[in-house]
């Protein structure tokens, strides 16, 4: 019997060695779905301790790196399992760095830990202008929108593609993060959310998903 208490704080201390054998073992005893539902919740939390520990400054940049790869070598041998119809998608969200900004470490470390917590992400890449984001989040239909940006001059960006996405009928929560961003300026241009680190966010938008609606910039601004 798998321990998921176990297997979480193993996939926190990034022991993929221990986590591997955990799941081969536990696969290995023909798991029910329902089982199999609860491992994946276990990794996903794990990778939730790593949030924390990077939060604390005790994991780097390079752990979370690894932890989203571990996350999702973990996940791959846990979906076989399930039913086609069994669906491990938390919700989808369109993430891009806004136009005139070239930077993606942010970005990309927020899109491991979403896609690690049971996210669909579809990445734009960097230097998206505003009728990109539209078209795409228009095709795609996202419970929630990400944008980054770490140059000053990305702020008018955000706000101008926020404007565009609201005249577009676009509902979505949207969440924008990166230097320059305070609570204060994401109220400005018209986000529903703020986040100074990946880990923060994607708790965010879990609480979204959630139905917790507390979790937005009128809370933290006041």
């Amino acid at each position: 019997m798998l321990d998921l208490r176990i297997l979480t704080q193993t996939i926190g201390d990034l022991d993929e060695e221990k986590v591997i054998d955990l799941l081969d073992d536990f696969i290995a005893d023909n798991p029910s779905e329902l089982e199999v539902r609860e491992a994946v919740t276990a990794c996903q939390n794990g990778m939730a301790l790593v949030g924390s520990l990077f939060e604390k400054g005790e994991y780097f940049v390079a752990d979370l790196i690894f932890a989203g790869e571990l996350l999702t070598e973990a996940v791959n041998r846990l979906k076989p399992i399930l039913s086609e119809s069994e669906t491990m998608v938390s919700g989808t969200i369109v993430l891009g760095t806004v136009y005139g900004d070239l930077h993606d470490i942010g970005k990309n470390i927020f899109k491991i830990m979403s896609e690690a917590a049971g996210f669909k992400v579809v990445d734009l890449g960097i230097d998206v202008d505003p009728e990109y984001f539209v078209k795409k989040v228009q095709e795609c239909q996202p419970e929630i929108i990400g944008m980054s940006g770490v140059l000053t001059m990305s702020i008018d960006t955000m706000k101008s593609t926020i404007t565009a996405l609201r005249a577009a009928g676009v509902t979505a929560k949207i969440i924008v993060g990166g230097h320059p961003v305070t609570p204060e300026i994401g109220q400005l241009i018209g986000a529903d959310g703020y986040t100074a680190n990946a880990a923060e966010g994607v708790k965010i938008c879990q609480q979204w998903m959630a139905g917790d609606q507390r979790w937005g910039l009128n809370e933290l601004v006041g």
